[in-house]
């Protein structure tokens, strides 16, 4: 049974810094390009930052200097580290494959990990 499930998510003040965990189960992570996501109330989900099979990063411009994204595929799990953390940065974030998993035709998303940003 294919299975993402983030994880790392909390209340902390702007500035303060946080670490998410993905950890897939039932596929081997190690194949994939894999992304992290938000999505903010009332906004549609967009994504974050993203890291191919061999280990090339890329970050959406409004978290450049303050995310990192990386892999450790003997864990089958996919990090990214969040610091110098900002209000706007409030959301529920997840992981996926790129492009995303779909399971019995239907697009498959982990429950995510709500992250907020008190200012």
């Amino acid at each position: 049974q294919v299975q993402l499930v983030e994880s790392g998510g909390g209340l902390v003040q702007a500035g303060g810094s946080l670490r998410l965990s993905c950890a897939a189960s039932g596929i081997g992570f190690m194949f994939d390009d894999v992304g992290w996501y938000h999505q903010a109330p009332g906004k549609q989900r967009e994504l974050v930052a993203s890291i191919t099979v061999g280990g090339t990063t890329n970050l959406a411009e409004f978290v450049k200097g303050r995310f990192t994204i990386s892999r450790d595929n003997a864990k089958n799990t996919v990090y990214l580290q969040m610091s110098r953390l900002k209000p706007e940065d409030t959301a529920v974030y997840y992981c996926n494959t790129i492009p995303n998993l779909r399971i019995n035709g239907r697009d498959y998303w982990g429950q995510g990990t709500q992250v907020t940003v008190s200012s």
